[in-house]
Order: C-alpha cells, then structure tokens, then sequence
C-alpha cells in the first residue's frame, strides 16, 4: 500500500473532487469539506475529554455526516461501534454500554429507540446528534467552533463492530490498540485493493447500510485512495441499476438478495441502465444460489466476485467470475492466512475432508468481555476460526458447508436465534422453543420457531400471532419469527442438548445444502 492513504492527503490533492455523493438527495462532499469537517470534528472529541484507546457509538442511517464523525473519530484515534438502526433502545443500549462509549452520536431517524438511551447508558457522557433530538446537542453546531487544523496528537483509530456471543448477546470484535498513523490501514482490506483494482479513479456504490462491517471497511477504503463513494440511503433495485448508470460505477458489494431483486425486475427496466461501466461486483455475507449467480454473470459479464471472511479480520478468500465458473459452489482461496481444515480430533483433515476452517493469521482480535468466546475461537496452535464447517478440494478451493452455530443469514443480515428463543421461552404458554432458518427464495433464509406449548390444544394460528408479537415487543423484528410451528415435544438429549438439527432438516429437506 502506498503510505498517502487517507483523505487528508486527497483534500491537498483534488479538494474538489467528491469523496461522497448521497445517492438519493445528490448532496455531496468533497474532499476538501471532508478534511475541514472531520478536522473540527476531532477537534471537538478532544475538546470533550476523548484521548486515543477510547470509545465513541453511532447510531444514524445512511446519513450525509456519517462520514465526518467517522473519520473524526479515526484521526482521534478511537474505537469506533456502529449501532443498528433496526434495535430496539434496550438492545442499542446494550452494545453502548458494553463497548464503553463516552459519546454517542445518534439520529432522529431512530428517535424512538435513540430518546431512551441517556436514561439507559449512564456512562455515556456526551450525547449528540445529526439534528434535532430531545436529550441530545446537535453535532454540527457543537463543531462549527472548533478550529478546522489538524489535531496535535492525530492517531489511527479501530472499528469495533458487534457480532453474537454464547449466550446470544452481541460481542464486540476488538484487536488492540495498535498506535498506529493515520494511514495505516487494516490488512485484510489492503488485500482487497489490488484484488479488485480499487485506485483514486474508482466510484464505489455503497447499497448497504454503514452499520454493517463490510459496507464500514470497503467505504472509507475507497476514501483512503480518493475514489468517490455513492452512498444509498436505502436499497432499491432499479434506483441501484441507475446509480450505475448515472455515475459510471465501477465498483459495489452486495449481498445475493440484492441479486435477486435486480433479476426480477422486467426485462425493459433492466435493459434501461447502461451497467457496462462495472469492473467488480463483489458478494458476501449469505449464501448465492448458483443459478442467480449465473444469470447475474450472463448480464453484467465476468464482474461478479465473491469473498469469505468476517468482522474478526483474521483471513479472507476470494473468487473471480472465471474461476467460479470452473468451481461452482466455492467462495475460492485465500488472499491471506493460509487455511486449515480442523477435525473434531484437532488434526488437519486432508483434501475433500470435512472440518472447521481455520485461518493461520497473525491479527490479533478478542471477543470484549468475553474470554470464553475468544478461547473457542482460537486454538492452540494460535489458528483462527469463524465457525464454519468446510473442506479444501485438491487445488485448495474452499467449500463450506455449515455453520458450527446454527446463525440464521437472512437478506445478507446475520441474526442469532438464540435472542429470540431467549424472548419466547419467557412467555407463559411456552414449554420449550427452538428458532433456525428456513429456506426463502428472495432472502436465502427466514426466522421460523418451532414450540412445544403448555397445551397443545391451544396451537394455532392464534397463538402464532401472539408469540410473534410478544417476540416483537422485546427484540426488533428483524429478529423474530416470520412463522411459527408447534410441536408436542422438542427433540432434546436427556443432559438437556436440543437436535436442533432434527427439527430444521424437515424444512430443507429436497434443498440445496445451506451455503454460508
């Protein structure tokens, strides 16, 4: 990587060149607005008492400052946790409090949930937001002030995303502070920038919200080199299709549902948009049927990439059209940390053999608060795993096959049903719960409870309705079950394990295998 990465050296560089275009308004941010704002902005979370190490939370949609705090906040060097839109104020409350934010910049957007949140985090010590909000000071008004020159003590910073624990609760991902300047940049995405071709001429379409971890590392990445990023506010198949076509993009990162909505468009709206400007197309997160993967590569052409690997940063593959076509079914080889497959014995398991995938990496990471989760995550030769199941072919593609946790990835979205069994099994009428995914042909899975009741003869449509609305109230809906089955008993061992796997064959069954 070359060592001018970051926006700063960009503003000198072409300050007029737009670092952001929100795709829906137009309203756009140059390199130079870019520099000057997140300048006051580290200057602001200085002046607030935040010294490098520390914590800031964001709560926003896809919103115009989205990048100011952030990159305010990684020349402040802080570790940066972005809070999903989607949870309710107990569940946001949660990540702010575990994370041990002392800001929190949040939205009205989510003035329901961000509105109870200074009663619910008591440590935080400064709340702000992008505009107007009961309890809150409005960020742009508390940085106009400040001076817009670069702080004395500028240091990178980390982002800390969320992802589930044990228990079903969310873990931060943290890797140690590291010191490190301002343009030093995570080594798993500098893997990406030649993989792909990312340079200062790339225009990068962002669909997804900024909360995610792969829309938060590829978006400011093309910043780092002075690519523009064409910001969504939220997806839209042919509102995608015309950003491809009105800004010439060369380079997005979908999920497969996105796929599929842009496949069932008609066939005239489709052919409206001019998508040939497309040099990468890059998918992640949840399964892609082949046969989506293969109309999407029979429009765009060989553009269409694929990559595997997790928030922890610890190892990724990659797989390009062409050799996709020759390995269907494989999310490729790896780009860094060498792969081992790992036997329930401990042993590596040889060509074709089923196994947890292990990356041997040097990055460091830890679950916050929770030593257990890291211990499992890490063995003892200091390989890395994310969970899966897989197996190597002889050329040393990577195949997988399961997850070890039975995370439900719906729409590219991972949700951990554990949550909601949590949640229903406290209702009054509920013997016993089990939640996993069940095939949907638009967003690769769905939430589906399988409960044993207290009387069988109340199982109905009745109680369905209010499990899922009880399951509601308690967690955001994106968690909960779309449908619910009921059963006289829950196929359990007698040292109380749930063959969760039992239940969930008989929705696959005659299915693909589930892909993660």
């Amino acid at each position: 990587m070359k060592p001018n990465t970051h926006p700063s050296f960009h503003a000198q560089l072409t300050p007029d060149k737009p670092a952001l275009i929100v795709a829906g308004s137009g309203h756009t941010v140059t390199y130079a607005q870019l520099e000057s704002a997140s300048n006051r902005g580290a200057q602001l979370l200085r002046r607030l008492g935040l010294r490098p190490g520390d914590h800031i939370a964001v709560m926003m949609e896809n919103h115009p400052l989205f990048f100011e705090v952030y990159w305010s906040a990684q020349r402040a060097g802080l570790y940066f946790t972005p809070v999903s839109t989607h949870l309710t104020a107990e569940e946001a409350a949660y990540i702010v409090n575990d994370c041990g934010a002392s800001v929190l910049v949040a939205s009205p957007y989510v003035e329901q949930a961000a509105s109870q949140l200074p009663a619910l985090c008591p440590q935080v010590k400064h709340f702000l937001s992008t505009g107007p909000l009961p309890g809150y000071r409005v960020w742009s008004e508390d940085t106009a002030p400040m001076p817009d020159t670069r702080i004395a003590d500028e240091v990178g910073g980390h982002n800390m995303m969320y992802s589930s624990g044990t228990t079903g609760r969310p873990k931060g991902i943290k890797v140690p502070f590291a010191n490190n300047p301002v343009t030093a940049v995570v080594p798993i995405l500098a893997t990406f920038v030649e993989a792909f071709g990312y340079d200062a001429d790339t225009v990068y379409l962002s669909p997804a919200p900024m909360y995610h971890s792969s829309p938060l590392g590829f978006a400011p990445l093309i910043q780092r080199l002075g690519g523009t990023v064409v910001m969504m506010e939220k997806f839209d198949a042919e509102q995608f299709l015309a950003c491809v076509a009105r800004y010439k993009v060369t380079h997005t990162q979908v999920v497969p549902t996105m796929f599929v909505r842009m496949l069932k468009l008609p066939d005239e709206v489709r052919r409206r948009y001019d998508v040939s400007s497309m040099r990468s197309a890059l998918h992640a997160a949840a399964p892609c049927p082949v046969p989506v993967k293969e109309a999407m590569i029979d429009w765009w052409g060989p553009v269409i990439y694929e990559q595997y690997s997790g928030s922890e940063g610890v190892g990724n593959t990659v797989i390009g059209p062409e050799e996709w076509l020759r390995h269907k079914g494989s999310v490729g080889r790896p780009l860094m940390g060498a792969i081992k497959i790992v036997g329930e014995d401990g042993r590596e398991q040889p060509a074709g053999q089923a196994g947890m995938v292990y990356f041997e990496s040097s990055r460091k990471f830890q679950y916050h608060n929770d030593p257990a989760k890291t211990r499992e995550a890490i063995n003892d030769k200091g390989w890395a795993t994310l969970g899966d199941i897989g197996y190597l072919d002889g050329e040393g593609y990577l195949y997988l096959t399961d997850r070890k946790a039975y995370m439900i990835v719906s729409g590219g979205v991972n949700i951990y049903p554990q949550e909601a069994e949590n949640a229903l099994s406290g209702h009054p009428k509920v013997v016993d719960v089990a939640v996993f995914g069940v095939p949907n042909a638009e967003f690769g899975e769905e939430v589906k409870a399988v409960v044993q009741p207290v009387d069988l003869s109340e199982a109905g449509p009745e109680l369905e309705r209010e499990l899922i609305a009880y399951c509601r109230q308690r967690l955001s809906p994106i968690k909960c079950p779309k449908s619910v089955d009921f059963e006289a008993a829950l196929p359990r061992q007698e040292n109380g394990k749930l063959y969760k796997r039992v239940l969930r064959d008989r929705y696959w069954s005659g299915r693909e295998t589930r892909i993660v």
